[in-house]
Order: structure tokens, then sequence, then C-alpha cells
């Protein structure tokens, strides 16, 4: 059902250990599709656990692009409290990687201010093409289209020129949308929801990214430069593959 050749993220998720993270950068190799690994820094214990795990998914999985976060941990596991420290050490240009994502915000963070999250994208921005890497914001998912325009034209009115995954909710039960909204602090109110084809009466069912995308698709001119997309699919991966070649036969 996938493309050969896309872009795929392996999550940095607790509970798991990194021999299995690898793997699934290697599986992701061995089916014909590129690995975005990531990398969740308050995770980390030590340094050396990074480079050992850089060393471990280039050498045996290829891989050339990472997307950074700081990760969900209140306190650090280990030396890293955010995104920038991880680029700061000098470890991804000494492994190889050639693109670097960090995260975007259209609504907001709940424990950063606006203005600080464009300081934070700005100087690792910067670091990350000071050490000869290209720099890509992916952001997290949204389900208001209006917010996540007004987003990427302050960004572009700022001067940010990198390229942007803007981050899709893949086709999901209704309850399950919900709940990774809730978890992850994105706004869902009535007449957002209602907008992206939910109403909060009826939670029977699933839900799809087809209004969500074609009203993205007017928004998206030419001068909010380069823009694709990336689905989270929550678990229902068949689903947004299967979500992704019907809306590509259709248009």
């Amino acid at each position: 059902l996938i493309r050969p050749g896309t872009q795929v993220a392996v999550t940095f998720l607790p509970g798991e250990e990194m021999s299995q993270r690898v793997e699934a950068a290697v599986l992701v190799r061995e089916l014909g599709f590129e690995p975005i690994v990531h990398l969740s820094a308050r995770r980390f214990t030590s340094e050396a656990e990074l480079d050992q795990y850089l060393s471990d998914i280039t050498t045996k999985a290829g891989v050339k692009r990472v997307f950074i976060i700081a990760g969900d941990p209140p306190e650090p596991e280990g030396p890293f409290q955010d995104s920038l420290q991880i680029i700061e050490t000098g470890l991804l240009e000494k492994h190889g990687i050639e693109i670097v994502g960090i995260g975007g915000h259209p609504e907001g963070h709940p424990n950063v201010s606006k203005a600080d999250l464009w300081v934070w994208m700005e100087n690792k921005i910067a670091a990350i093409r000071e050490r000869g890497m290209t720099p890509l914001v992916v952001t997290q998912f949204a389900f208001d289209d209006d917010a996540i325009i007004e987003w990427l034209k302050e960004m572009r009115e700022r001067g940010i020129d990198v390229p942007v995954r803007l981050g899709v909710p893949g086709p999901a039960g209704i309850k399950r949308l919900l709940g990774f909204a809730k978890r992850c602090g994105v706004g869902a109110s009535a007449n957002v929801m209602k907008k992206y084809g939910i109403s909060l009466t009826n939670l029977i069912g699933s839900a799809g990214p087809d209004k969500l995308v074609a009203s993205l698709d007017k928004g998206l001119t030419p001068e909010l430069g380069r823009v694709r997309l990336h689905l989270y699919p929550f678990g229902a991966l068949t689903a947004s593959a299967e979500w992704i070649n019907k809306y590509a036969e259709k248009h």
C-alpha cells in the first residue's frame, strides 16, 4: 500500500529497548522506505548512549534523517533537557546525518510561550546549518486549518524559509482522535472539530482528514514556501496508507 521510498517515522516511545528501535529502523529500510528516526532528548541517559544509538541506526539502517524532540518526561533521564542540546553535541554530523527535523506548534505549546517557540526554532535552525546539515520543521498534528495557515504565514514573515511538514491526523476512530488530541495538548473545540467533520455530540464511528487537507490545499499559496504533509496514523497504519492512495487517485 505504501509507495517505495516513502519517508516513515520511527518513534522513540517509553518502555522500548534501544535494540527494538534500531530493529524498527532496519525493517523500514529493508521494506524499501526511508526511515526518519526520532530522538527524544530527555529519554537518553547519557551522551554515550546517544552516540551508540546514532552509530547503530546509521550503520545498520543507513539512516540519514532524524527528528528531534525534547520528549515527555518532566525531568530528563540524562544530560539533555532539550533538542538544541542534542544538536550541539556534534554527534549528528559525526555519524553522517544530513537532514534534521525539529518540531513546530501551530496551536502553541502548553509549556512554552508563543514568542519563545519562535526563538527556539530560529536557534535550532541556525545550529543545524552551522554544522552543515539541512533543517526541516515537522509540526504537531492539528485540526484547525486557520491556525495552521496563520502560523505558517507568521513563520515566513519572520524569514524562516525551511521546508515544512504539516502534521495531519490520519483516519481513525473519533474517540481515538480526541484521546490523542487531549494527550498532546492539541485544540479540539466543538467549532474546530466541526470543521474537521466531527460532532462532539456523536463520538461513534471514524473520521478522516479530507476536509482539512482540502482546506489546506486552498490556503497554501506559493509564498508559504515548501510544504508537504506528514500523516499521524495513531496506530492505524493501513487506514492511513489507504487514505493517501485514495486521495492521490482523486487528485
